[in-house]
């Protein structure tokens, strides 16, 4: 049965990642300035056209990691977070967390003035450390209000919720005392838009993935047993507590990191986890990786519709995401007991 469970794996894995090859090469062709397969071959081999490499190597190639690692963050922090909270319905732009770490980035935004403020270039690695804080802050409120003899999943949501709306209303004033230009900037980001395209901002997220992604791996077996129930848990020996805390800061780092870059893409750490745990099943070891692959191939097929649908215009993917993922967390509302 595990031999099975493995092969269906390895097989799921497999198809997704020649899905995101796919989407990698669709990206790099479409756009404003269009390259064809042959143009986008020469420039990655270094014998293409200047305008062809700059608009490659400049624009496209880091938007299109970028895509891949917030796709991948936000993935796996919806499956921790549904992992430890028992609940199919958790998800980091549910519940508060990317509220909490979008008010943290428009607070740096309005002091710093942007990522053209006083801390020059290394504001782009201050971000994820701003956003970071804003929702372990959005975390440590849930926790606390959700706590009553224990976390059970109902009490997490609803609390989550409540936390989430504040978050946004706190939100809207900060955006009403800014000026202009970064008030646009702001309400963009908070869409949900990868705006910042440059490599300097996959240099900011990617150390956050490459550590927390393989940590959530190592606590597969931890999630596993949480999710047999808090009661299971402790008479099998687990800290029940304590794992939950660990896995949770992780959740929270993996969210914040990538709506600093990304900005408030909800519903993707609902979507992901669920589609991977249809085709994988439920246990954590194939599910995160599965999860991980399946945000990545999402949010960069949104990216893709956003940036070309109304071209030159762009939508954000944030919204391209919520209108794909939306309909998708009312069906789970209605099967939810």
């Amino acid at each position: 049965m595990a031999r099975k469970r493995f092969q269906r794996f390895l097989l799921v894995s497999m198809v997704l990642f020649i899905l995101i090859v796919v989407a990698f090469f669709i990206s790099m062709n479409l756009g404003t300035y269009p390259l064809s397969p042959l143009d986008t071959f020469k420039a990655l081999i270094g014998s293409g056209t200047e305008e062809g490499s700059l608009v490659l190597f400049s624009f496209r190639l880091p938007r299109i990691v970028l895509a891949l690692l917030i796709g991948t963050g936000l993935a796996v922090s919806g499956a921790i977070l549904q992992g430890i909270s028992q609940n199919e319905l958790a998800e980091p732009g549910i519940i508060g967390i990317n509220a909490g770490a979008g008010l943290a980035v428009v607070l740096f935004i309005s002091f710093f003035e942007g990522s053209t403020g006083a801390l020059g270039f290394l504001s782009v690695f201050a971000m994820p450390f701003f956003a970071l804080l804003g929702a372990l802050l959005a975390a440590f409120l849930i926790y606390v209000l959700a706590w009553k003899q224990g976390i059970t999943p109902v009490r997490l949501i609803l609390v989550g919720i409540a936390i989430n709306a504040g978050f946004n209303a706190v939100l809207i004033i900060f955006q009403l005392r800014m000026e202009p230009n970064d008030f646009m900037q702001a309400t963009i980001w908070l869409s949900g838009s990868i705006w910042g395209a440059n490599w300097s901002f996959v240099l900011s997220i990617l150390p956050w993935i490459v550590i927390l992604v393989p940590f959530t791996l190592w606590k597969a077996q931890h999630l596993d047993v949480l999710n047999l129930g808090d009661q299971v848990a402790t008479g099998l020996g687990a800290s029940v507590e304590k794992e939950r805390r660990i896995l949770l800061i992780a959740a929270v780092a993996l969210a914040g990191a990538s709506v600093a870059v990304g900005g408030g893409i909800a519903f993707l750490g609902l979507v992901a986890p669920h589609l991977a745990r249809r085709l994988v099943g439920p246990s954590h070891h194939f599910l995160i990786p599965t999860s991980a692959i399946m945000g990545a191939l999402l949010l960069l097929t949104a990216d893709t519709i956003g940036k070309n649908i109304l071209a030159p215009s762009e939508i954000p993917v944030g919204l391209v995401v919520s209108a794909l993922g939306a309909p998708y967390f009312i069906y789970l509302l209605m099967k939810t007991n």
